[in-house]
């Protein structure tokens, strides 16, 4: 249960290695500073990559090719893109991974966090990392919490799974493949996949007063 084949197509980055030899598919997170390291000190960027005029890209970071980085986009340390991914305009990363044709294109924080083949959030939506009290993070799965011996972890997204506007997902949530979150969700949890998460809300229309 959670191995990475349940929620990520590895043919969809240049980066298996990440995930070999992981008990569960959050512990590439663990991996991507010493894997980059390794490989680089600064900022690489594929061929055909648009990095707009306003865009911060500190690093270490690995781009790949025919990516678009947007005007406001700050790209933090021990970040990792695939192909033609869109990273938006007001949007913040830091330690994550983001498989080929990700989209990620306005007012975002993905922290700590995975997004998958083709995975989409909405404008506004928040991969939130951290616990209120700063304690250890735990995956609340059906058969009990499991540990994950992190204090910084957002979500796993998996591929081509849609988030809605303004959505905010908490720390440790693991979401399936083709799932569907709607706009203004609070979640936390594992989602299995081909789920839809929807929010019902009353509202009360009146008549306004003079």
């Amino acid at each position: 249960m959670f191995a990475t084949a349940e929620f990520l197509d590895l043919e969809h980055t240049a980066h298996p290695k990440l995930f070999e030899n992981q008990n569960y598919v959050w512990d590439a997170l663990k991996q991507i500073a010493s894997y980059l390291q390794f490989r680089l000190k600064h900022v690489f960027i594929g061929r055909g990559t648009i990095v707009e005029q306003g865009a911060v890209l500190k690093g270490p970071a690995w781009i790949g090719e025919n990516c678009q980085i947007r005007s406001g986009c700050y790209v933090r340390e021990n970040v990792i893109v695939g192909d033609s991914v869109v990273m938006g305009n007001s949007c913040e990363f830091k330690n994550c991974i983001l498989f080929d044709e990700a989209q990620v294109p306005h007012f975002n924080y993905v922290g700590d966090s995975i997004l998958g083949y083709h995975a989409h959030l909405g404008a506004g939506v928040i991969l939130s990392n951290v616990k209120l009290d700063r304690g250890e993070i735990a995956v609340v799965a059906p058969d009990g919490n499991i540990a994950t011996g992190l204090t910084k972890f957002g979500a796993i997204v998996g591929d081509r799974t849609e988030i809605g506007c303004n959505a905010v997902i908490n720390p440790g949530s693991v979401l399936g493949r083709d799932c569907m979150i709607y706009p203004g969700v609070n979640f936390r949890g594992v989602l299995p996949p081909r789920s839809v998460v929807k929010l019902r809300q009353d509202l009360s229309v009146l008549d306004r007063r003079e």
